[in-house]
């Protein structure tokens, strides 16, 4: 008959688990660092694992816990015992932080000038950890409050096609009356190219001739932003 195991048993890793669920529940998590925040999710999806080595593995390949649930599937699935499902679980951290930041600027009641940070925050959430560069507008009413978005194109590493007319017809769809045009530069340098100059110049004017305001053109990196309105273009 089969020796039936005592707690002395159990692997080592149990007891700190429990430490580091209790340490989360008291303080929200604010005084871990990344790789302790990573642990949590990873010991949901691995339970019966020592996750702690491949956190601090993720952390040190990618460099911070936003990098990790942003990461390409595959290269999730290239560690050690990682399979589908959890890198499943990472990326739906990522799209709930995405929602949740969206959800909160859609609701906001003040105008978006006075929203100007949870904008960036959303945008760069959504957009600056692509790895091609992605162009969405986000549309506005009278009132200039959020009322919806649209990813317009999808482009290479360094250059996305817009259209002018698209941008004006989106908007009339959406009924908008002013728009804040969006992209990112993988690159990490938001300085706009001249490209990017002439286009926000041609979809202003195209705005312009039916009574829809460009509000700013953004370009967001993971760590800086650069808007037209804030220098003058717009």
């Amino acid at each position: 008959m089969a020796e039936k195991k005592t707690t002395d048993d159990a692997p080592d890793y149990l007891g700190h688990r429990e430490r580091l669920r209790k340490r989360f529940l008291l303080g929200g998590g604010k005084d871990m660092p990344d790789y302790e925040l990573l642990e949590l999710l990873l010991m949901i999806a691995l339970p019966r694992r020592d996750v702690k080595p491949l956190a601090k593995e993720m952390i040190k390949k990618f460099g911070s816990f936003a990098e990790v649930i942003n990461a390409p599937l595959e290269e999730l699935m290239s560690f050690s015992g990682v399979k589908e499902n959890t890198a499943t679980v990472l990326k739906i951290v990522r799209e709930c932080s995405i929602r949740t930041s969206w959800q909160n600027l859609k609701s906001a009641d003040a105008p978006i000038i006075n929203n100007f940070d949870a904008m960036v925050d959303y945008c760069r959430s959504a957009m600056a950890y692509q790895t091609v560069e992605e162009f969405r507008i986000i549309f506005l009413n009278s009132k200039l409050h959020v009322i919806a978005e649209e990813v317009q194109q999808r482009g290479t590493v360094d250059q996305v096609a817009i259209h002018p007319r698209e941008v004006i017809k989106s908007a009339m769809m959406h009924g908008a009356s002013a728009m804040i045009l969006v992209h990112n530069h993988p690159s990490g340098i938001v300085t706009p190219s001249k490209a990017d100059i002439e286009i926000t110049k041609r979809i202003r004017e195209a705005g312009e001739a039916v009574s829809i305001r460009l509000f700013d053109h953004l370009i967001i990196s993971k760590s800086s932003v650069y808007s037209f309105h804030n220098n003058g273009f717009v």
